[in-house]
């Protein structure tokens, strides 16, 4: 398979690894505040004209010859009828004769849709269409958008179990809580294929790999740093369990939901909110009882995955943290504060979800290179080890590369971290023994590169040819 000129060059071979912390930020441009809202918020304008533009984001574009119409003969009927009468005798062979291996659904019901909330699965598709398209162009994995017309989870079980014989993996997108832990929970347990929550596993892992290496360039260790959860929804209930796994430990965590800290005596979430009372149990060790800035005095790091802002963090909650503070704010389409004024209030280092600001904590560097890795090895689960090896690999990239102040992640368009992380992943999966299929580190990391490579010359190659046409000028 040909590859990319653009993905010969492996990151490790272009320089050594430098220490954390060495490489200093650039000292940033005086910009108004007018001229960052405007920035802030140009995608949205874009979008409105884009997306009616090219009428979606995907389609299906065939990818076996058809030299002439005797093809057809091959590809449909009556030659089409001997793989499926070898799948009938050998179920797996369905990997072998047909793009499974490579299909992976993104599944919702549209019920807690980036922070609109509960809008449907027609307002939905969008969203699911977007993560189609990185799906995609980041990692080389064929994903399909499946908006279900269901708010019941049993329902939703259902059908997504049914649909697995079409599918190589599952993503789960935007699904309220309490029902979305329910229904990963039972579909991980009953699927015979890899079923992922990028709200849960997919956020924890960028925003763990993220909370190790600004622990870095700050100089504190993870496991002795106060952290504060400002949300108690589906993400940040999964960024302190890989934030966990990653070195930071549960009784110096802090998690707040709408009424305030979590603690022994939160007795409202006890019998509907397991996950919730979990953290009563295993958090806040000083029993801290009151609203978000009691709880953020004198915290080291805060992830924010609550109401989109701005506003919803104060800056002077900020200025009650400890020196050198963490702050991430994770909302979308507006981060709960902005960054310029988290560190005009006393943040050192501050991430959003959004990539036209510096350390965009976004999913996009995780499922895309996760699901890359689960696939080439036909694994039977994503695990939270495997989870670990790649919020592992993000943070080595981006140290690999060089930390500093408003660089803790790699970016997107570091193509590198895909192939690297999937790679990892695998070896994870293999080690835990949930691989079907056993691989060097060398040819997982070719393979992905290979894959990946031909996704991104087929977008140019296409948008050379005119087949995707230039963007309207609005």
């Amino acid at each position: 398979m040909a590859k990319s000129k653009t993905v010969k060059k492996k990151p490790s071979k272009k320089a050594p690894a430098k220490k954390a912390g060495t490489k200093k930020a650039a000292a940033p441009k005086k910009v108004s505040v007018e001229d960052l809202l405007k920035k802030a918020y140009e995608p949205a304008r874009l979008a409105m004209a884009y997306h009616p533009f090219y009428g979606g984001k995907i389609e299906i574009v065939s990818k076996c010859v058809v030299r002439d119409f005797n093809d057809f003969a091959i590809w449909y009927t009556p030659g089409v009828a001997e793989p499926c009468k070898a799948i009938q005798k050998n179920k797996q062979l369905s990997y072998v004769h047909t793009n499974r291996w490579n299909t992976v659904g993104v599944i919702s019901d549209g019920t807690r849709v980036l922070g609109l909330g509960d809008i449907g699965p027609e307002a939905g598709m969008p969203v699911m269409e977007g993560k189609s398209l990185l799906f995609k162009y980041l990692g080389g994995v064929d994903a399909f958008p499946l908006c279900l017309g269901t708010k019941d989870p049993e329902e939703f079980i259902k059908t997504v179990k049914y649909l697995q014989p079409s599918l190589g993996g599952i993503n789960l997108e935007d699904i309220s809580q309490p029902k979305c832990f329910y229904i990963l929970e039972r579909l991980r347990e009953e699927c015979e294929i890899p079923v992922w929550h990028d709200d849960q596993q997919g956020t924890g892992t960028i925003v763990a790999a993220g909370a190790i290496n600004a622990a870095k360039i700050v100089g504190k260790k993870p496991s002795q740093m106060k952290a504060v959860f400002i949300g108690a929804g589906a993400a940040n209930i999964a960024i302190s369990r890989i934030m966990q796994i990653s070195g930071y430990k549960w009784e110096n965590m802090i998690m707040c939901d709408s009424k305030g800290s979590l603690h022994m005596g939160r007795k409202d979430v006890k019998a509907d909110y397991k996950e919730k009372w979990f953290m009563c149990e295993h958090s806040n060790k000083d029993d801290v009882v009151g609203p978000v800035p009691t709880a953020m005095k004198g915290a080291d790091i805060v992830v924010a995955a609550s109401k989109p802002g701005p506003g919803t963090v104060k800056p002077e909650w900020i200025k009650g943290m400890a020196d050198d503070s963490i702050v991430f704010a994770t909302a979308n389409p507006i981060p709960e504060i902005w960054p310029w004024e988290a560190k005009e209030a006393g943040a050192r280092i501050v991430a959003t979800g959004r990539s036209d600001f510096p350390n965009q904590v976004n999913n996009s560097l995780g499922f895309p290179g996760i699901f890359r890795g689960t696939l080439d090895v036909k694994a039977k689960t994503i695990s939270d080890t495997m989870c670990l090896a790649a919020v592992l690999e993000l943070a080595k990239t981006a140290e690999d590369n060089g930390l500093r102040e408003d660089y803790i992640v790699p970016t997107m368009d570091e193509w590198e971290v895909f192939p690297r992380e999937a790679a990892a992943v695998g070896m994870a999966a293999m080690k835990e023994g949930l691989a079907r299929e056993k691989h060097s580190r060398k040819t997982l990391y070719e393979k992905a590169e290979a894959i990946i490579g031909r996704a991104r010359s087929e977008t140019k190659y296409l948008m050379k040819g005119k087949f995707i046409l230039p963007p309207p000028k609005v």
